[in-house]
């Protein structure tokens, strides 16, 4: 008698554990994870909207005749594109490229378009991501991304190489859009790996990333210590940056994407996140994050976009968002018209554009000393949660030998933003 009793206290408890998971995600919105970073200021987050319409003018077939060009068109020069390749080019090793020469912002641009699905070569890059599969710089990253990144450093290196040569005060930039932001990530960190013997010794402080709406592609380790040149921007409830799943299954499933969702949104619920930051081969969004608020929760109405930045080593995007915006978030139009957004709250409310070259030069200072403090605080945060193959050295990132060479290096990164 009293067994049979129990059985309908198990099924109220389960029921009611459901329920408190599903009111729980709901109510679990993307804002959360970044609400106690700090807010991005115009000064470091102005390149973000100019090289986004960078890369989408990869996506055009004539630069003089763009279809999707936004409202004031792309500011792209097609005379200043130094070479522009497609899928022909080059047998699907890789996802449409141009290298742009820009005089104007004194910036060697490499832009990557992202996935075009109806690419088998693009998906076969991709799904090409068995966990740990390889070791990379004392950590693991994408496999297929890793291979298309040393395939466009081969073929590209000797003019890259020229036009830093050339233009010995411009910064080389590389940038992507989600299969394409891998990409740019590995090809960074070969470059800098690499940049002695293939770029003419080029400076680490010339050298920087911007991954937009990225692949989860390289370890936290990885991930942190590149943080002072790979930025990763990410709009809102964007579902790849979370997808924490080997791709190749996301892919296979993507028939009953409801079912992967609920069993992914229960699987990171259930899970402890220190017990995720003991596996080295767990692959992570790159670099330095900038999240991009565009929505409120049970509001109909968008805000002025807000943005929000920080190195975090736990909170790095593991949860995903039960949201109608998932995929829309991943769009590089999205993304191109929402940071506009938010870059010009930002200077009007900074007056950034009204501050005399001192002030400006002083405010890029205080900036860069700023992220040098919060890099090294994410190293030393990762050291105490015990990430593997990870250790607080001087050899990382700009970190020099004395704390004067520290702030001098992170300084000038800053001088090469282009405002």
């Amino acid at each position: 008698m009293s067994i049979a009793c129990c059985f309908p206290l198990v099924e109220c408890v389960s029921c009611l554990a459901c329920v408190r998971w599903v009111w729980k995600k709901f109510l679990y919105s993307a804002g959360r994870e970044s609400e106690n970073w700090g807010l991005a200021t115009a000064i470091e987050f102005e390149p973000v909207p100019r090289i986004c319409r960078y890369i989408l003018s990869v996506y055009e077939d004539d630069l003089r005749n763009p279809i999707w060009a936004p409202s004031g068109g792309y500011g792209i020069n097609p005379d200043w594109v130094v070479i522009k390749k497609d899928y022909e080019d080059f047998q699907g090793k890789v996802s449409p490229y141009m290298i742009y020469l820009d005089r104007n912002n004194a910036d060697i641009v490499l832009a990557i378009r992202g996935l075009n699905l109806g690419k088998e070569s693009d998906y076969l890059i991709l799904l090409d991501d068995k966990l740990g599969q390889t070791s990379y710089d004392g950590g693991y990253v994408h496999n297929g991304l890793l291979k298309a990144a040393e395939y466009v450093l081969k073929e590209e290196c000797e003019i890259l190489r020229e036009l830093v040569d050339k233009n010995g005060d411009y910064t080389l930039t590389f940038a992507g859009h989600s299969l394409g932001a891998g990409v740019a990530t590995l090809l960074t960190m070969l470059a800098v790996k690499n940049r002695g013997k293939l770029l003419g010794n080029i400076e680490r402080k010339r050298i920087r990333c911007f991954a937009f709406a990225p692949a989860r592609c390289i370890s936290l380790n990885l991930a942190v210590r590149y943080a002072d040149v790979i930025n990763s921007v990410v709009l809102q409830d964007d579902f790849l940056p979370r997808t924490t799943v080997a791709l190749e299954h996301a892919y296979k499933s993507l028939f009953c994407f409801p079912c992967l969702l609920c069993m992914k949104c229960l699987k990171d619920t259930c899970i402890v996140e220190e017990k995720l930051l003991k596996d080295p081969r767990r692959l992570y969004a790159p670099g330095r994050l900038y999240h991009i608020i565009a929505r409120k929760s049970f509001r109909c109405r968008r805000i002025v976009p807000l943005v929000r930045t920080a190195v975090p080593v736990d909170g790095r995007f593991e949860h995903m968002v039960i949201s109608c915006n998932i995929t829309s978030d991943h769009a590089i139009m999205s993304i191109l018209q929402e940071s506009q957004k938010a870059l010009d709250s930002m200077l009007e409310k900074e007056r950034v554009m009204s501050m005399e070259v001192a002030q400006r030069i002083e405010r890029q200072e205080t900036i860069a000393k700023e992220h040098m403090e919060e890099l090294k605080a994410a190293l030393k945060r990762a050291v105490t949660l015990d990430v593997p193959q990870i250790e607080y050295s001087p050899s990382y990132g700009t970190f020099q030998d004395t704390e004067r060479d520290e702030n001098s290096s992170s300084i000038n990164d800053f001088r090469y933003m282009g405002l």
